[in-house]
């Protein structure tokens, strides 16, 4: 325990909850923008050795949860960014919503751990509950996986592994092979040590083996993103939005390109009333047409919508969000809440959006079947399942709520991630930047720095063929999750027999 503290902190803050909590700081340092994997891998290595080193189930417990909380304490760091857009009404909030988040998430990691110890299933226990516990993260409570441990592989050749398994496949794997590396640490084994050392050089020969792939031409077909940068405090402010519209619309002659692509709403006017706006719109992209992002009015329902327009400006298709974001977008219990005061952040009135139909298609014409994904949609793998197979990807994104440190890094590292999967090009229109057109590799071909105003024009690039991971989604994961609970049910019957003999 630390000594000069109150006894209740002593117990609270004792060096192995701070050992715990440092490690998992150390995993987030493989989090963009650090992009520090071998530090993160170190992290994984020692959070398995403070595990095993953890004398009951209740202090793996608090074992798990330190590091989880270490780990999202640094990596959704930028959560702060959206209270400081109005902080004289939110700054309050920060503390208790940073800390709240963080500690939530961090319950996972700690029953991932406490499971392990309890059930007596070893380091494969250990590596298939915490496995199982980040699928359950990007899934309860309608999930939230941002920053699975498998982005610490981005821009190197172990990101494309997730084409086969996906990205809660790359995690358990990242998983299994940090406790490999702290078995052969805690053994002082030189064979377990080589057995690592395998398994991890195995993972980057099939990435690499991946990356060597024949990669189809560039389509002929270019796209033009915009990048109107308009700061989140000052983009619904009446002195100021009708200067981004005018930016905006200054960029978007196509100079070639079929299709013009306005971020997430970049048209601040609804659509039952941008009837001008998308006529001015549409006969600045001619000949292209153009896709913008707007709100969408129904009765007393509000939507983020995508539509695409023709050459006169009228609507010919158009996509509502359907995931959205908890507390920014909608409110749960809004009943509860408003005797409180919360209301989203994005809201001008009411609770804020209603959810859309769910994943679809739009036909954009000679570019072919787009499958459109808005802001938050694109950290979920499971948001890109579409019956028929897109030909590209799309997010219209606002990452001017996230800040500029970390948080529209990351949202480009998770798109990233998304073309790897699925084998798909994406194209990224994000009002503050990172805009972007990104390669079924995962390579970005042309981005503009964030926090400037642009635009850029480029071929979409091909497809590869569908990967394993779009046709078999997380089976693989499932697979390998129940290889590992057999194995480390057979070490304990093996174990109780021991000792009965």
């Amino acid at each position: 325990m630390i000594r000069g503290l109150p006894s209740r902190l002593r117990q609270l803050f004792t060096l192995p909850h701070l050992a715990a909590f440092g490690a998992g700081m150390l995993v987030a340092l493989g989090q963009a923008s650090f992009g520090l994997w071998p530090l993160a891998v170190l992290g994984l290595i020692f959070s398995v050795i403070l595990w095993n080193v953890t004398p009951t189930a209740r202090a793996s417990a608090a074992c798990g949860w330190w590091v989880g909380f270490g780990a999202f304490l640094v990596s959704l760091s930028w959560l702060v960014n959206p209270f400081l857009v109005e902080p004289w009404r939110y700054g309050w909030m920060i503390p208790f919503a940073l800390l709240a988040m963080c500690g939530g998430l961090a319950l996972f990691w700690s029953l991932a751990f406490y499971l392990a110890r309890r059930l007596a299933l070893g380091l494969f226990g250990l590596v298939a509950f915490w496995g199982l516990a980040e699928l359950a993260r990007g899934h309860v409570f309608t999930g939230f996986p941002w920053a699975m441990p498998a982005y610490i592989w981005l821009d190197t050749p172990m990101a494309q592994v997730s084409a086969v398994v996906g990205p809660y496949g790359l995690t358990f794997l990242s998983f299994a092979v940090a406790a490999l590396m702290a078995k052969a640490l805690m053994r002082r084994s030189l064979w377990i040590g080589g057995l690592a050392a395998l398994g991890f050089a195995g993972m980057f020969a099939l990435g690499d083996a991946m990356l060597l792939r024949e990669v189809p031409a560039d389509r002929t077909v270019k796209v033009r993103v915009v990048q109107p940068n308009a700061p989140q405090h000052l983009k619904w402010d009446p002195e100021h939005l009708w200067q981004f519209y005018d930016r905006a619309l200054s960029l978007t002659p196509p100079e070639g390109a079929d299709l013009v692509i306005w971020p997430e709403t970049s048209v601040a006017v609804p659509l039952y009333a941008a009837g001008p706006e998308l006529a001015e719109i549409a006969a600045a992209a001619a000949p292209a047409r153009a896709m913008v992002g707007l709100n969408r009015v129904d009765g007393m329902q509000g939507y983020n919508t995508a539509v695409l327009i023709d050459e006169t400006g009228a609507p010919v298709a158009s996509y509502d969000k359907h995931h959205l974001v908890p507390f920014g977008e909608y409110m749960p219990l809004p009943g509860l809440l408003e005797r409180i005061g919360l209301r989203a952040f994005t809201a001008t009135n009411g609770y804020g959006y209603s959810a859309g139909e769910g994943p679809h298609l739009l036909d954009t014409g000679v570019l072919g079947q787009v499958l459109p994904l808005i802001c938050y949609e694109a950290i979920f793998p499971r948001d890109l399942r579409t019956v028929e197979r897109p030909d590209w990807l799309l997010q219209m994104t606002n990452d001017a709520w996230f800040g500029t440190f970390s948080g529209p890094q990351q949202s480009l590292a998770q798109a990233r991630f998304r073309a790897i999967e699925t084998g798909l090009p994406m194209v990224r229109a994000a009002n503050t930047g990172i805009s972007a057109v990104i390669g079924p590799l995962g390579d970005v071909r042309v981005a503009l720095p964030l926090g400037t105003s642009g635009a850029f024009t480029e071929n979409l690039p091909a497809a590869l063929p569908l990967t394993p991971y779009a046709r078999w989604g997380e089976r693989p994961m499932f697979g390998l999750l129940g290889v590992f609970f057999i194995a480390g049910l057979l070490r304990l019957l093996w174990r109780v027999r021991a000792k009965r003999d």
